[in-house]
C-alpha cells in the first residue's frame, strides 16, 4: 500500500546519479534525519525494514555517526541546513533523498515530535512517487544567497519609502508613485516651512529619509556584485540567452535546474519551476487546467 514500506521481495536501490531508486535492485538501510538546530534526531531503518535505533544526536555526534556508516540513503526534509548535510553526506560516498516537508507530512501517523517525525521521513524516502529536491553546489547555494539578501533588501527600502508617504500623507502631503518621485519631492518637502509638519517630527522623518537612501545604495551595491557573480557563471549566462531572461531570471533556474542533469525531460524540468498545467483527470478523460497559481516556481515566475 502507498504509505508503507515496500513489500516483501521488492527490492529498491537510490542512483546517486539522478537522486531516483530503481526497482528490482537491493533495498538500502536508511537513515532519516530530522535536522534542527543543535541537537537532531536520527532514525535508522535496516534493509529488512527494521527500526535499529531512533535517538536524538548533537552535530558533532551525527557526523561520528554517517562517518560509520556504509552503502545506506540518507534522507532528510529540505528544510534550513538540509544542503549542508546533504553535501556532507555525499562527501563520505552515501546517497541522499531530500525531500519537500509536505511530501513527509502524510507518513506521520501519530502525535508531532522529533521521534515521530524521524520515523516518518525514513518511510518517505521508500516511495518512488516522491521525488528528492536537487542537491545545491557551493557556488549555487551561494548565487541563491545573494539573491535571497538583494530581495530581503529591496523590500525594507519599499518598506521604508511605503512608511515615509503614509506618514507625510496624514498631513496632506502626497507623492507620486516610483523612487524618481520620491527623491525629488522630499527636498523640498523639508525646506518647506509652511506645511504643518511638527519640528520632531521633521527631524526623526529626515533620519528616516537619510537611512532609506543608504538602503538603496546598499541594494545597487548587491546588485552590482550580483550581476558581477552572474557573468562569471557560464549556466548564468546560457539561460540569458533566452528571450525576457535577465540576471535575476537566470540566478532562479540555475538554482532550480542545475545542469539539467537531474530531469529525464523537458517536461519535468517544467513542472518544476510551475509553468505547467494542472491535471485532474479520472476514468480516461484527461481534464488538463491552468497553471496554479501558487504551484513550485512562484517565486521564479515573480522576477
Amino acid at each position: 500500500m502507498y504509505g508503507l514500506p515496500p513489500f516483501e521481495g521488492v527490492r529498491f536501490e537510490f542512483d546517486k546519479e539522478s537522486n531516483q531508486r530503481s526497482p528490482h535492485m537491493s533495498n538500502p538501510t536508511i537513515i532519516a534525519i530530522d535536522l534542527a538546530k543543535d541537537v537532531l534526531q536520527v532514525c535508522k531503518v535496516t534493509s529488512k525494514n527494521k527500526i535499529s535505533y531512533n535517538k536524538a544526536v548533537s552535530r558533532k555526534g551525527l557526523k561520528e555517526l554517517l562517518s560509520r556508516e556504509k552503502d545506506c540513503l540518507v534522507a532528510m526534509e529540505a528544510c534550513a541546513s538540509s544542503q549542508y548535510w546533504s553535501r556532507f553526506a555525499l562527501k563520505l560516498g552515501l546517497s541522499v533523498k531530500a525531500m519537500h516537508a509536505r511530501h513527509v507530512k502524510p507518513f506521520r501517523t501519530t502525535q508531532k515530535t522529533d521521534r515521530n517525525d524521524a520515523l516518518a521521513i525514513a518511510v518517505a524516502a521508500t516511495q518512488l512517487t516522491i521525488k528528492p529536491t536537487r542537491i545545491l553546489t557551493i557556488d549555487e547555494q551561494g548565487l541563491q544567497s545573494l539573491e535571497r539578501i538583494r530581495d530581503l533588501q529591496k523590500s525594507q527600502c519599499i518598506a521604508i519609502s511605503n512608511q515615509i508617504r503614509s506618514l507625510l500623507g496624514e498631513f496632506g502631503i502626497t507623492i507620486a508613485k516610483g523612487d524618481k518621485a520620491l527623491r525629488e519631492a522630499m527636498p523640498y518637502i523639508f525646506e518647506d516651512a509652511e506645511n504643518e509638519l511638527p519640528h520632531s517630527l521633521r527631524a526623526v522623518l529626515f533620519s528616516q529619509w537619510e537611512n532609506y537612501r543608504h538602503q538603496v545604495e546598499h541594494l545597487d551595491s548587491i546588485t552590482e556584485q550580483l550581476e558581477v557573480e552572474v557573468q562569471k557563471n557560464h549556466q548564468c549566462q546560457k539561460f540569458m540567452k533566452l528571450e525576457g531572461v535577465g540576471p535575476l531570471g537566470a540566478i532562479g533556474l540555475v538554482i532550480a535546474l542545475g545542469d539539467g542533469k537531474a530531469f529525464t525531460n523537458g517536461r519535468a524540468a517544467s513542472a518544476c519551476i510551475g509553468v505547467t498545467p494542472v491535471q485532474h483527470s479520472s476514468g480516461g478523460k484527461e481534464n488538463i487546467g491552468s497553471i496554479a497559481k501558487k504551484s513550485s516556481g512562484q517565486r521564479l515566475r515573480s522576477v
